[in-house]
Parts: structure tokens; C-alpha cells; sequence
């Protein structure tokens, strides 16, 4: 069970590996490349535009073939992709490699999801999605201060060899993996897309899929701005940068341990709404605070994605517990909203703000506050079925 657990928490953080643990080195690209900044950020946009495009393939497939062979599939291309960057002789070499590591990544996450609906159950299931998000939190956090590190003593292309070193791990645990669907879908390749739209009829998944894709918006567009906030406005070196990125990450990480603790106690449909009120109180707090100093930007950051880990593992757990069927087009589907409105916002703070701080916050707030808004209006319709008993 550990194992299990184990392995699924190292293939959802995939993703993020491959952006945090390089994001101390987007300075010094632009720098290198003589690029402007929007030009470098189109190595993150083009990661997460094609790992939302081949989310969509990797779901309904796994319903046909099993979850097991296109884990195999997609962890390969990945591998091959993170060498790919490490000798991209240039920034476009390098966003095309980008797209190609995203198209493997997208396995990764969509299928652990999928995984954990086949194996688990309810409360529990809730609690091993926690864990997950929990140690996936890892990865933000370690991610950058390896980078910063990686980059005091190697080049950059070391920190997508490392990655690919990771793959390589990744790809032996897989090999030993048991396939986790037992009953595949008997239809032919041709109908396994249209299953996407018996998954969209069902309004009650979609609700609450929308209300996590949403916060997907200021989420991302933190991560794409970071490391120029830290080390381009504060002033801070990459190895700072790395530092304070850890401390946003911890929240991330701390946030689904309280979840756990609190789905003991209480139901999800509080945990959520408090979750939702922390999201848009910390974006109020970066509008309004000053910034003059790094704190001013990480301290309400970090109540934001603390309490979007309190939110994110209630929510994904009440989605999956609004589909018996189709569990793979589903689990892509999450993915992908959450994923492609991540670009979005990725997109939306390379743009040339004077205040990128006051935009999060706008983003924070908006968002927050709608999801927040439509959970005090519906949340009454939402209950787990394991607390009905």
C-alpha cells in the first residue's frame, strides 16, 4: 500500500519537477539567448499547452487499454524529452523539446488520478489523494533550491539531466506495477473519445471540476513569475530564490496534512469552503499590502496555496465520487481544465504588467471568490457518500 501510494505521489509530481527545479535558470537563459523574458516563458507556456493536449489522450485510451501500458508510454517520451533540452543549442530548440516533455509528463499525473480511483475507496481514497498532493508538495519545494544549487556548481543542461535520471526511476517503478483496471472498456478506439461527452453530461462533476480549474489561474501564474519577482525586482539570488520558493511550497504541502486531520472531524463540505475563503483572503492581502519587500509577496502567497491544499484534495475527491464510469476521461478531463487554464495564467503574467504582485492578487481574489460564491450556493447538493454512512 505504501509502495503504491509511494510511486503515485513521485509520477503527480512530474510536472512539476519539470518546471520548478529549472525556474532559477530563466534569468539567466533570457540573458544568454539575448531573449526577452515573454520569449523564455514560452518554454513553461509550451510545456503545459501540450501536456493539457496529450491529458486528453492518455485518460479515455487508459479506460480501453489499461492503465499500465500508456504510463510506460508516456514516462519514455518523457525521458527521451528532458535529454532533448538538455542540448537545445537554443530558446526554440528548447520549447519544442518543452512540448515534447509535457506530451510524456501528461501520462503521469492523469493516470496516477485515475489509479487511485481504481484502488481506493471514499474517506480513504481522500486521505491517499492528500498524501499525494502532500509529497507531490515536495517537488516545489526541493525543486528550485536543487536548481539554484545545480547552477553554483553545473549548467543548465545538468538540471534536465537530472529529470531524465528521474524518468529513468520512474519507468522501473512503473515496470513493476500491477495494472490497477481490472474490467476494460469494450468499445472500439474510434468511441473511446466520445466518452468525453457522457463525462461532461454529468453537471455535478463539471461544478466542481470548473472550481478547481479556475484557481489553476493565479496558481501558475506565481510559478511563471516567481523566479522575476525574486531575483529581478527583490533583488535575491537564485539560491534565495530557492529558499523562499520552499517556504511558498511548504504551505502547499502542509495544507493537504490538515485536510487529513480535519476530514476526521468535520465534512468536506466546511474543509472546502474554509479552503476557498483562505484563497481569496490571501489575495485580498497581496493586493493591498505594499511591496517593498520578498515577505510582502511570500507571506500572503503562501496562505494561498496553503489553503488551496486544503481545498484541492476534498474537491478532487468529491469530483471522482461523482463518476463510476469513464474514470480515465474524467481524470483527464480535471487534468486538463486545471492544467490549460494554468497556461493561461502563465500567459497572462508574462505580459508587460508595472505590477505583477497587484495582478496575482486580482487573480487570487477573482477566483477564489467565485469558486467561494458558487460553494455557499451549492455545496448543500454535495456529499461524500462514505460520510452518508
Amino acid at each position: 500500500m505504501k509502495r503504491t501510494i509511494a510511486l503515485l505521489a513521485f509520477l503527480t509530481a512530474f510536472p512539476a519537477l519539470s518546471t520548478d527545479m529549472y525556474l532559477p535558470a530563466l534569468p539567466n537563459l533570457a540573458d544568454q539567448w539575448h531573449q526577452p523574458m515573454v520569449v523564455v516563458n514560452l518554454t513553461l507556456i509550451a510545456f503545459f499547452a501540450s501536456f493539457c493536449l496529450f491529458i486528453i489522450v492518455y485518460g479515455p485510451l487508459s479506460d480501453r487499454y489499461g492503465r499500465r501500458p500508456l504510463l510506460l508510454a508516456g514516462t519514455a517520451i518523457y525521458t527521451v524529452a528532458c535529454l532533448g533540452c538538455a542540448l537545445a543549442p537554443s530558446v526554440y530548440v528548447l520549447i519544442a523539446a518543452r512540448a515534447l516533455q509535457g506530451a510524456g509528463a501528461a501520462s503521469s499525473q492523469t493516470l496516477a488520478m485515475a489509479i487511485c480511483k481504481d484502488k481506493f475507496q471514499g474517506i480513504e481514497r481522500g486521505r491517499v489523494l492528500a498524501h499525494m498532493v502532500g509529497i507531490m508538495a515536495l517537488a516545489p519545494m526541493v525543486g528550485p533550491i536543487f536548481g539554484g544549487w545545480m547552477l553554483k556548481w553545473f549548467t543548465w543542461p545538468w538540471l534536465f539531466v537530472a529529470q531524465a535520471c528521474l524518468g529513468v526511476i520512474a519507468l522501473a517503478g512503473i515496470f513493476f506495477m500491477e495494472e490497477s483496471l481490472k474490467d476494460l472498456t469494450r468499445i472500439s478506439p474510434a468511441q473511446v473519445f466520445f466518452r468525453y461527452w457522457h463525462v461532461m453530461k454529468n453537471g455535478r462533476f463539471m461544478k466542481l471540476n470548473v472550481a478547481m480549474a479556475i484557481l489553476g489561474l493565479p496558481f501558475f501564474a506565481f510559478i511563471a513569475s516567481s523566479s522575476h519577482l525574486y531575483i529581478k525586482v527583490f533583488g535575491l539570488t537564485e539560491q534565495e530564490f530557492g529558499y523562499f520558493f520552499a517556504f511558498t511550497s511548504a504551505g502547499f504541502m502542509v495544507g493537504p496534512i490538515v485536510m487529513n486531520r480535519l476530514s476526521r472531524i468535520t465534512s468536506y463540505k466546511i474543509i472546502i469552503g474554509w479552503g476557498l475563503a483562505g484563497v481569496t483572503t490571501g489575495g485580498l492581502l497581496l493586493m493591498l499590502n505594499p511591496h517593498t519587500s520578498p515577505w510582502h509577496l511570500a507571506l500572503p502567497i503562501w496562505i494561498i496555496v496553503f489553503c488551496f491544499g486544503v481545498f484541492r484534495p476534498a474537491c478532487t475527491n468529491l469530483a471522482l465520487d461523482q463518476i463510476h464510469t469513464d474514470v480515465g476521461s474524467a481524470s483527464s478531463l480535471m487534468v486538463f481544465a486545471y492544467s490549460m487554464l494554468g497556461a493561461v495564467g502563465m500567459w497572462l503574467i508574462s505580459l508587460e504588467w508595472p505590477d505583477k504582485i497587484t495582478v496575482l492578487g486580482i487573480l487570487a481574489t477573482l477566483t477564489g471568490g467565485t469558486a467561494l460564491v458558487f460553494w455557499l450556493i451549492s455545496g448543500k447538493n454535495y456529499v461524500l457518500e462514505a460520510e452518508k454512512k
